[in-house]
């Protein structure tokens, strides 16, 4: 034990044997040291106690929205994938719904686990400072009246996030859809929670804030159609060129596009009818972001045909 300073009396919680305030005192026989001893201590504990529960609470949770969000369907997923090559075009359009799928639910589940780190952490700081003995109650008040300037001045990025939380619960569009967003067309690169990047046709790489965003013309989920449409004379025989169609139809999808093809091509008739002739619609359903290259082929197929067959 050190020696205690000359004129300086024990504290009075000396006499309790069992106190932190003895034991500190008999350790360094510092009187202003041991007075303390035990709120200090007591102090220190809830914080280290606070910050343990704190972590394995942050812990659970992220693990539980991690299992939630993504646990479920990864096997099913993996099981699809590894039998991809012996897939139908319907299993095969499935599977490739589960991916994003999959992939939507992970980037939900990582907003999640940021927003609980918040709010968990943040708690946990507030009952640290109490602790500590700091009055929350103008810290809370300086802390709503900041909110509040930030939430005016910065109306248009929580507008943004939240209109990307949304987009992504709904998924509303992916990576490699290709979409209307009204401001930009083509095919999306990036999702973000404020801004999506759109390519278009001719290279343009579009940012989009997502609050801008009222309405998405999605033409990859799902399936896909091919339209058609086929200028006819007046006086043309439309159930012959129909039939001359459909045919030249069914040959341009089988040539190689096979797999793209989810339904047999289907002629729907006459479209429209005007002074100068009238239009014969074929469609077929495709798979997303093929309907295009059936399009063409078909398209340049039934033309043919139906020039050799006038």
């Amino acid at each position: 034990m050190l020696a205690q300073a000359p004129g300086i009396p024990a504290p009075d919680c000396v006499a309790d044997a069992g106190s932190w305030c003895a034991r500190v005192y008999s350790w360094t026989g510092v009187a202003w040291l041991s007075r303390d001893a035990d709120s200090t201590i007591s102090v220190l504990v809830s914080v280290v106690l606070i910050v343990a529960v704190a972590a394995l609470v942050r812990l659970v949770v992220n693990r539980v929205i991690t299992h939630v969000a993504t646990g479920a369907g990864v096997p099913g997923l993996l099981s699809l994938l590894r039998r991809r090559r012996g897939m139908s075009d319907a299993e095969r359009i499935e599977a490739f719904g589960s991916a994003r799928r999959a992939q939507r639910a992970r980037t939900v589940a990582s907003v999640l686990r940021s927003a609980a780190s918040i709010l968990i952490l943040g708690t946990a700081f507030m009952m640290v400072l109490s602790r500590f003995g700091v009055n929350l109650a103008p810290v809370l008040a300086s802390a709503g009246v900041l909110g509040l300037a930030v939430g005016f001045g910065a109306q248009n990025l929580v507008k943004d996030f939240l209109s990307g939380i949304f987009m992504l619960l709904e998924d509303q569009y992916g990576v490699g859809d290709h979409v209307d967003l009204g401001d930009a067309v083509g095919t999306i690169e990036r999702v973000g929670l404020r801004t999506t990047s759109v390519r278009d046709d001719a290279g343009v790489v579009w940012y989009v804030r997502n609050g801008t965003i009222e309405r998405v013309g999605n033409a990859s989920q799902d399936h896909a159609v091919a339209v058609v449409d086929v200028p006819l004379e007046l006086d043309a025989d439309v159930e012959e060129a129909g039939r001359v169609a459909a045919e030249a139809a069914r040959e341009a999808v089988g040539a190689g596009l096979a797999h793209d093809v989810l339904e047999p091509p289907r002629v729907l008739g006459v479209q429209s009818v005007t002074e100068s002739g009238m239009t014969l619609r074929l469609t077929t359903k495709t798979r997303p972001n093929r309907q295009w290259a059936v399009k063409r082929a078909v398209t340049e197929r039934v033309v043919s045909d139906l020039r050799t067959a006038a």
